[in-house]
This record gives C-alpha cells, sequence and structure tokens, in this order.
C-alpha cells in the first residue's frame, strides 16, 4: 500500500467469511518527544522501503486501568502503556475488494487518560466486512495531551485527532476508502472529543457525519478549571507550570501524577466539573461545544440507560450508597434538592444507588448529550438498553456496555467470565448477550455512515428516540 509518508505491508483476514485487510500502526504524525510532547502534531517524515504495519503499536503514555472493581475492562481499556515513540498511529481494515467505500474514524474512550487502538473491543474486521474502512485512532492522553500550559497550544488531544482525520483526508482513497464521506464517531471521552471537534474551525470540511457515544456536549473544562490543576500538577511535579518547565519531565512522572490530581474541586462560581471528579483531563475550551456553532454534519447521538452504574457496581457502591451519598452526588452537578427531586419523581421505586447512579449518569453524559442534539437541530437519537448481568446481575445498561454491540464483538472471550462486562455466559449460551440486536446494532452505525440514516428519523416532538434493548 503506498501512502504520501511511504509504503507499508498489511495483512489479509477472514471475518465471518469476508477477507479483509489489516494495516496496524501505521504513523499519521510524528513521534512527540520532549518539548515536542507540548507542540502541535506535525506531520511524519516520510520513509523508504516498506513499513510492516503487522503487529500493534505503542500507546500513549499513561496508567494501567484494566482493573475496574470486580469488571476486567482490559477489552474497553487495552493493557496499559505501550511503551514506544512512534505511537500517534492509525490502524486500518479495509474490505479486500474496496472502491470508495464510506470510511468511519473511531475515537476511544478512557477518561483523556487510559486507552489505546490496541484494545481488543475496537477490531475493525466487521466493520470491513459489511464494506466499510474503518480508521482507529491513538492521541495524545493525560500531561502531554491536556494539561494547558503556558507556552503550548490548548488541547493537543484533539489536534491529534484533527491531524489524524487530515491524514484519513490525504491517505485513505489508497485503501479504498472515499475521503469526502467520512464519519467520525466515538465513544465517552472519545465522543466529548468528537463533539470538540464538530465545534472547532479547524476541522471544517473534514467530517461529513458524527456519532456520539456516551459523551457529553457540555464535557469541557474553562481556562480556570484547567489552571487550577496546571498549578496541581505543577506543584506535584516540582516544576514551573509552563511548557518550557514541563518540558524535560520523563514521561514516567506523568503517569505517575496522574493518581495525585484525582479527587481536585474543580467546581468554580461559574463552572460545575463536567466529569464529576472522575478525570482532572479533557478539552479546555471558552465555550462548550453544544454552545458553539455546529459544522453541518450529520449526527447520531446517544447513551446507555444506566450509564452510573458502571461506576458504582463493580466498586460494591449500587447497594451501600446512602441518601447523604445521593445529595452529595446532587450537589457536584447542581442544587441538590431541586436535582434529587426531580430525579425522585422520575424514579419514585430507586433505591439511593440507583438514584445515586441515575444522576450520576445524567451528569456525565445525558444533560450533555441532549444540548448537543438539541443544537444540532436534527439529531438522531438512541438510547442502549440491554442489561449485562455481570456483577451478579447488576451491572445492567452500564456506561461502555453498548460497545460490543456497535463493534460486533459479542464473542470475544474476555468479555465473558466472572469479571467480564457481558457476563458469566457462554457466547454459545442463548440467555447470553443477543446476537440480533448486535447485528442490528451495527447495521444501523453502518447505515448511518452510508447515507446519513440509520433506520428512524430524527428527533421531534413526537419523539424519534430508538432504543436498543
Amino acid at each position: 500500500m503506498t501512502m504520501t509518508e511511504g509504503r507499508v505491508r498489511g495483512a489479509v483476514t477472514e471475518s465471518t467469511g469476508a477477507e479483509v485487510r489489516r494495516f496496524l500502526a501505521v504513523p499519521y504524525a510524528a513521534p512527540p518527544q520532549g518539548a515536542g510532547r507540548f507542540a502541535p502534531p506535525r506531520r511524519h517524515d516520510r520513509w523508504t522501503g516498506v513499513r510492516d504495519a503487522l503487529t500493534p503499536g505503542p500507546s500513549a503514555p499513561q496508567p494501567r486501568r484494566d482493573a475496574f472493581g470486580a469488571l476486567d475492562m482490559s477489552p474497553y481499556f487495552g493493557s496499559g502503556w505501550v511503551r514506544g515513540e512512534d505511537h500517534l498511529t492509525v490502524n486500518v481494515w479495509a474490505p479486500r475488494e474496496a472502491d470508495r467505500c464510506p470510511v468511519m474514524v473511531f475515537v476511544h474512550g478512557g477518561g483523556f487518560v487510559a486507552g489505546s487502538t490496541g484494545a481488543a473491543l475496537y477490531d475493525g474486521a466487521a466493520f470491513a466486512r459489511d464494506g466499510v474502512v474503518l480508521v482507529t485512532l491513538n492521541y495524545r492522553l493525560g500531561v502531554a495531551g491536556f494539561l494547558d500550559l503556558p507556552g503550548a497550544p490548548p488541547n493537543r488531544g484533539l489536534l491529534d485527532v484533527v491531524a489524524a482525520l487530515r491524514w484519513v483526508r490525504r491517505n485513505v482513497a489508497a485503501f479504498g476508502g472515499d475521503p469526502d464521506d467520512v464519519t467520525l464517531f466515538g465513544q465517552s471521552a472519545g465522543a466529548t472529543l468528537v463533539g470538540a471537534v464538530l465545534a472547532a474551525p479547524a476541522a471544517a470540511g473534514l467530517v461529513r457525519r458524527a456519532i456520539v457515544q456516551s459523551g457529553s456536549g457540555l464535557g469541557a473544562f474553562s481556562p480556570e478549571q484547567a489552571a487550577r490543576v496546571t498549578r496541581t500538577a505543577a506543584a506535584a511535579l516540582g516544576v514551573a507550570p509552563t511548557a518550557a518547565g514541563f518540558a524535560d519531565v520523563p514521561d514516567e512522572r506523568f503517569v505517575e501524577v496522574v493518581p495525585e490530581l484525582g479527587g481536585l474541586d474543580l467546581r468554580t462560581t461559574d463552572h460545575r466539573d463536567p466529569l464529576m471528579g472522575l478525570s482532572p483531563f479533557g478539552p479546555v475550551l471558552a465555550r462548550q461545544p453544544a454552545e458553539s456553532p455546529l459544522a453541518d454534519v450529520d449526527l447520531l447521538i446517544g447513551t446507555n440507560a444506566e450509564e452510573g452504574n458502571l461506576y458504582l457496581v463493580p466498586q460494591g457502591e449500587l447497594a451501600t450508597s446512602t441518601a447523604q451519598d445521593v445529595r452529595a452526588t446532587a450537589a457536584a452537578h447542581g442544587s441538590a434538592g431541586p436535582l434529587v427531586a426531580a430525579h425522585r419523581a422520575r424514579h419514585p421505586d430507586s433505591r439511593h444507588g440507583e438514584l445515586r447512579s441515575a444522576i450520576l449518569g445524567d451528569a456525565l453524559f445525558g444533560a450533555g448529550s441532549r444540548r448537543l442534539a438539541d443544537a444540532h437541530g436534527r439529531a438522531h437519537v438512541y438510547e442502549f438498553a440491554w442489561r449485562s448481568p455481570a456483577a451478579g446481575g447488576l451491572l445492567g445498561a452500564a456506561h461502555a456496555v453498548e460497545l460490543p454491540f456497535v463493534f460486533d464483538r459479542l464473542t470475544l472471550p474476555a468479555l465473558r467470565g466472572p469479571r467480564g462486562l457481558l457476563g458469566p455466559t457462554d457466547p454459545a449460551d442463548p440467555t447470553g448477550p443477543p446476537a440480533a440486536l448486535a447485528a442490528e446494532m451495527h447495521a444501523a452505525w453502518v447505515a448511518f455512515a452510508r447515507t446519513g440514516d440509520p433506520g428512524w428519523p430524527p428527533l421531534s416532538r413526537d419523539g424519534g428516540i430508538r432504543r436498543f434493548a
């Protein structure tokens, strides 16, 4: 395969009877090293000969996060930091015989501090099988990606996503994709970045459609909040709170400092903490993406019915939450009394843990998704409601449970077992996750990428929300 930067050698694999081409760890930008970790992404130097794209590549520096209470989240987060300088890369899956196919570009989640294209969930063979060129990308995380530093451009992880889209524009035709028919989609932190891309002038003309899975159009930190994180990180590292001060700090220290930044109170007189204390990193913007003019793109957006369960169930907190915990969660999102009363009215029979989960999920994803859909005006909206039997039957339709359905990866062994995201059932067990639902949801994503119509009408006063259950 010949690209603008050089030639690469991939492999041919088989997915449910269809042959697909796979190219792993293809660079879309130069390695961010030293002071370059805090610079805008730049194009990769050309290489001579043929570069192998046969094995997974390195990931952005990050702490290991696969242990999530009672759940094994390694299919979602991957195996942690895979060291190597060339980590601004993409993986590409394409039909064996492809010609101007629709292109889908996926941005992984992980709280802006973890995750990579190496996570097992993000195998794109099912998309290529169904006639799509699927691209997954790595981007800078944590301090290098999102710490707001004087002397450095903000939102470097977001700039990486835009650089990957420019790479797609230059090169995807060589893989059989149509550079004028690109759907950008992401989940969680990746979905919030998708929303930010839609509001970024630098991305104009690079995206035709977008899918926001459990993200938020209200997920950006204000400059004031970001400055608080920067001061704390600089003090913990013993350096000046500037790009020059951080330039010589090794990546290992940036990874080690992430837990030290947890628990910061980032509420201000004008802004709540958009991530409710779960991460101190994210896009830093003067205006939220939902408050900025959206690009002229088709939009598919939705959330899971019990998003907050992921943050309570694996740790045993769904059962132990008290009324005081419910009020504390609500207070972090807004005025505790009215907020608790409003959620109690919608969930009159809920126990404290279930009410806390509902408030948390709405604060992190629901409210911001609604605002983004309203700002767009003609969004196709979905809700994922299939309940995973994991964690003793309590996990339910939690955050991230929809991903195996979207990628049509229900048979991935790591998703099953006593700590699996989809529960303990065997893939062949008829009581397990419904393969028909995965086929339906995956097909809707593919149809949207092809036509802008996932199979149901845009949201209107008469409804229009598609429920997957």
